[in-house]
């Protein structure tokens, strides 16, 4: 990978995790599904108009929307407002593969290497002794639903897989028109007119920062690059920088929010990340390239 595409990987990388310090502010100032709801409005509306349709089927555009738009990032912000600190949320979400590889097995019959097993069930415990460690600081219910969160993003990550979409940022501008609806009905029977009335009275620059953030820097930004480095580049090349998630992630939380992480949470953290670098193939990647640097070293004569 050329040094310029590492350095866009390493801002997104950077970016995503600051993403979830950003959501919690924002938090501060909307209720979480009008927050979720005017993302992905804001992700979907003027852009549908400039963005060519995806060449997928419509179901599919609405399933990624139903998935992602309401089941990973609704829930994940209604998480994040029960109580889910932003540096564990930036562990738990990438959990995604530990539910991606499953479903994929199920649903598109998909054979798991050995590797890819070790790896998740690495992954899983990881999340248990993060659960264990913050047993008395973080609501279960919390960690609960930003699981749920993850395990929505697995489903809209085989649906997405097995559509095969020739224009992956087609795809997410116009699945984005989907979850704006149910999210503001959902915001409607469980937070009410009033929420949003006291929002809009309240509403100040960190509000409207955040917003402007999950959706310009978050949205377009990260995952317009994202998508475009992995088509340029082996998806074995690009995974491994969501690698620094959790670590910029916790890091950020830290400095920003003054979130002090537990010896449990960062020995947890630290197994998920040795998890999800086996699953993903990050440490046969790491050792192949260091195989090749050493003969590509001439010999000492």
């Amino acid at each position: 990978m050329p040094r310029r595409h590492a350095v866009l990987a390493l801002v997104v990388a950077v970016c995503w995790p600051v993403n979830f310090v950003v959501i919690d502010i924002g938090l501060d100032s909307f209720p979480p599904l009008l927050f979720a709801a005017l993302r992905f409005g804001l992700t979907a509306f003027p852009a549908v108009f400039f963005v060519p349709r995806p060449d997928v089927r419509w179901r599919v555009a609405v399933a990624v929307g139903l998935f992602i738009g309401v089941g990973q990032f609704g829930v994940l912000f209604v998480a994040m407002n029960t109580g889910l600190p932003a540096g564990l949320a930036s562990v738990i979400a990438p959990l995604q593969p530990v539910f991606t590889i499953p479903l994929a097995v199920v649903a598109l019959g998909e054979r798991p290497s050995l590797r890819q097993v070790v790896g998740v069930s690495l992954a899983v415990a990881g999340l248990g002794t993060i659960a264990l460690g913050r047993a008395h600081g973080v609501p279960l219910q919390a960690v609960a639903l930003a699981v749920a969160s993850a395990a929505s993003w697995g489903c809209g990550n085989v649906v997405t897989r097995a559509a095969r979409p020739q224009r992956p940022f087609s795809l997410l501008v116009w699945s984005s028109v989907v979850a704006p609806v149910p999210l503001l009905g959902l915001s409607l029977i469980f937070e009410g007119t009033a929420r949003w009335q006291s929002a809009a009275s309240s509403i100040n620059a960190p509000g409207i920062a955040a917003l402007a953030y999950v959706v310009v820097v978050s949205t377009f930004f990260g995952y317009g690059v994202w998508y475009w480095l992995l088509s340029h580049h082996s998806a074995s090349t690009v995974a491994p920088f969501t690698l620094l998630v959790p670590v910029v992630g916790i890091l950020t939380a830290w400095l920003v929010r003054g979130e002090r992480p537990t010896w449990g949470e960062l020995l947890g953290s630290l197994i998920v990340l040795l998890g999800l670098a086996l699953a993903l193939g990050v440490i046969d990647t790491l050792a192949g390239q260091r195989r090749a640097a050493a003969r590509a070293i001439p010999p000492i004569s």
